[in-house]
């Protein structure tokens, strides 16, 4: 009878335990959204300032990334595939979100060839509204690094060359705080839902 009793007892607390970690699970999920398409960091990852150029030849910093949440992606204007593929995407999930005030920001990796013109051209051919940055190969390697973009130069027969980096698409919040993250491959209609349903969670810095 009491080998019954603390069987029952034993099973008893494993139910009541897992109900706890379902209930805690819960709790913590109503602190951020589901995301189908990207991964909402646990904790919202601080940037530190920086000081870049936009494609109008102005200083570019931090603060120009408050106010708004934004969508950030670090590529190059002789990209072959990788970052057209990915502007033309990032143009069609802004239109299909729906959201009045997200942005898209396109870092150049490659500040030898990418000039704020040239930049500009570049990003204004998928949509108008791109915002596009450039500045000098140490302050850009270390924004790189800070996001956790990998980035190397590709020495290239005859003389040129290209860049690796990572396809990383970050969503930051109206604080310039890195909230969520997407990888390849973007899917238009899926990121677009993510965006609508994070639409709240990205007013006012997290802890």
């Amino acid at each position: 009878m009491r080998i019954q009793r603390t069987h029952w007892l034993l099973g008893a607390a494993a139910v009541l335990a897992a109900l706890a970690g379902f209930w805690v699970a819960s709790e913590l999920d109503r602190g951020s959204p589901r995301l189908a398409s990207g991964t909402w960091l646990p904790q919202a990852k601080r940037i530190a300032d920086f000081r870049l150029t936009d494609m109008y030849g102005r200083p570019f910093t931090k603060a120009d990334l408050s106010g708004a949440p934004t969508l950030v992606f670090f590529g190059f204007t002789h990209c072959p595939d990788v970052c057209p593929t990915t502007l033309l995407k990032l143009a069609r999930v802004r239109k299909a979100a729906g959201l009045a005030n997200l942005r898209v920001l396109f870092i150049s990796v490659d500040p030898q060839r990418d000039t704020p013109q040239a930049i500009g051209l570049y990003i204004h051919a998928f949509d108008p509204a791109f915002a596009g940055v450039t500045g000098e190969p140490g302050e850009i390697a270390r924004l790189a690094q800070e996001f956790g973009v990998a980035v190397s130069r590709v020495e290239l027969p005859g003389g040129d060359y290209t860049m690796d980096h990572s396809a990383i698409v970050f969503l930051l919040d109206d604080s310039a705080n890195v909230e969520a993250i997407f990888t390849p491959p973007f899917e238009v209609a899926s990121m677009a839902a993510d965006l609508k349903s994070a639409a709240s969670f990205l007013t006012g810095a997290r802890g």
